[in-house]
């Protein structure tokens, strides 16, 4: 699998940002080759990923940043999402972290994401609360 480095964007985690990180995405999957039912798709999942890594940051009462990370591969386009606390906000390592998201709710938004992507893979560290997704889109043929 070769990786290409296409961009790489860090936006404030508030949902007034989200349509930037959504342009990024729609206009790299075009450059690539995607359909316009897979871009739509796309912006759908990136959307609730960036929603739910902001709940996640609300949660922690920090404040933060969402750093995606957009590559291609052979075959598609990947798109990480990180929460990025902010300076001297970052999580006490070896504190364990409480969360109080509904666990209903939480498993709703990723189905809803996995209903949109290709690959979908959350990553939740407990100790600190890091959020993390990482979300593929095939093209196809």
């Amino acid at each position: 699998m070769a990786k290409r480095n296409l961009a790489e964007l860090k936006i404030p985690a508030t949902s007034a940002f989200i349509p930037v990180a959504k342009r990024v995405a729609t206009t790299l999957g075009g450059q690539l080759g995607l359909s316009l039912m897979d871009l739509d798709e796309l912006s759908i999942a990136l959307t609730q990923a960036c929603d739910s890594a902001i709940s996640a940051a609300e949660e922690l009462g920090t404040p933060a940043d969402l750093k995606l990370t957009y590559f291609a591969t052979d075959r598609a386009l990947v798109v990480d999402v990180d929460l990025m606390p902010i300076g001297t906000a970052l999580p006490m390592p070896g504190i364990k972290h409480e969360s109080n998201v509904d666990p209903e709710l939480q498993r709703l938004a990723y189905e809803m994401i996995r209903c949109f992507v290709d690959d979908f893979r959350p990553t939740i560290e407990p100790l600190t609360g890091h959020v993390s997704f990482r979300m593929v889109k095939h093209l196809a043929g």
